[in-house]
């Protein structure tokens, strides 16, 4: 376990001093950051400057939604949706055989391919996803209980584990189609997660909550930080979360047996 996290740290520094190498990076990054951020905050305030209420959702629980869904999607960018992205497409590694040095590196390759890159900028974009959450729970003027913070952590968790499950099964799909990387169809359907899952009809709501869970994602952290989620739904998150990482790795080191090298 040492090894992993020493070898964690290499990648990091790695990265990070190959992201700090041009200073224009940094300014062109927080001009997007603030671009996109200024956008969702101004979309949420023209609708509730309409109504109170969508759906159930006031304009605090709306806002601790998005802080949930930008923290999510940060965690997932810093690191993982990197790491993995470069597999596919006709640039990527599986097409280009350079695959080949990944297999023989003395790792194991679902760490290697999951930790190798760090996207640093996204780090700063941390606090950002934590303060919308506190203005939300500020706009609430709701007590804030141990238990849902210790619910919302453990659905945080969750969140990150489907999401890089989802990650690696569909870049695992480049073992069987050498076209552009799938993963659009999840960041596509990520998006839905920025609204509550409750707006969409029941037949997306099924899609959104059991067969790419995006509910267990993005709503349901926020209804475990505001009181309002189940018990059952958190522990199905759970078990959907545990099922979904084991098929995933098992697809993955399964399909590695489908990649022809470039040597042979």
């Amino acid at each position: 376990m040492s090894r992993y996290l020493r070898l964690i740290r290499t990648f990091a520094r790695t990265s990070f001093q190959a992201e700090t190498a041009f200073r224009a990076h940094f300014f062109t990054y927080l001009f997007n950051t603030v671009l996109g951020l200024g956008t969702e905050l101004a979309g949420l305030g023209i609708l509730f400057s309409q109504v109170e209420s969508f759906q159930g959702w006031t304009y605090g629980r709306a806002l601790i939604l998005l802080g949930v869904y930008l923290l999510v999607n940060i965690l997932l960018d810093i690191n993982l949706w990197i790491s993995m992205n470069t597999l596919g497409g006709e640039d990527g590694e599986v097409f280009q055989g350079t695959f080949d040095f990944t297999l023989l590196k003395p790792l194991n390759t679902q760490f290697y391919i999951s930790f190798r890159t760090w996207d640093i900028w996204r780090i700063l974009d941390l606090p950002v996803g934590m303060v919308i959450i506190g203005w939300g729970m500020f706009l609430l003027d709701e007590p804030l209980r141990l238990g849902a913070i210790l619910g919302f952590l453990l659905m945080l968790l969750i969140a990150v584990c489907l999401g890089y499950s989802l990650i690696l099964i569909l870049e695992t799909c480049v073992f069987y189609y050498l076209g552009a990387p799938l993963t659009w169809i999840f960041s596509t359907l990520y998006n839905m997660g920025r609204y509550p899952i409750t707006i969409y009809p029941d037949w997306i709501r099924t899609i959104l909550t059991w067969i790419v869970p995006v509910a267990f994602m993005t709503t349901i952290p926020t209804q475990a930080l505001t009181g309002s989620a189940s018990t059952w739904m958190v522990l199905a998150g759970f078990v959907l979360a545990v099922v979904l990482f084991m098929f995933a790795s098992f697809f993955f080191h399964r399909s590695l047996r489908r990649y022809m090298s470039a040597s042979s």
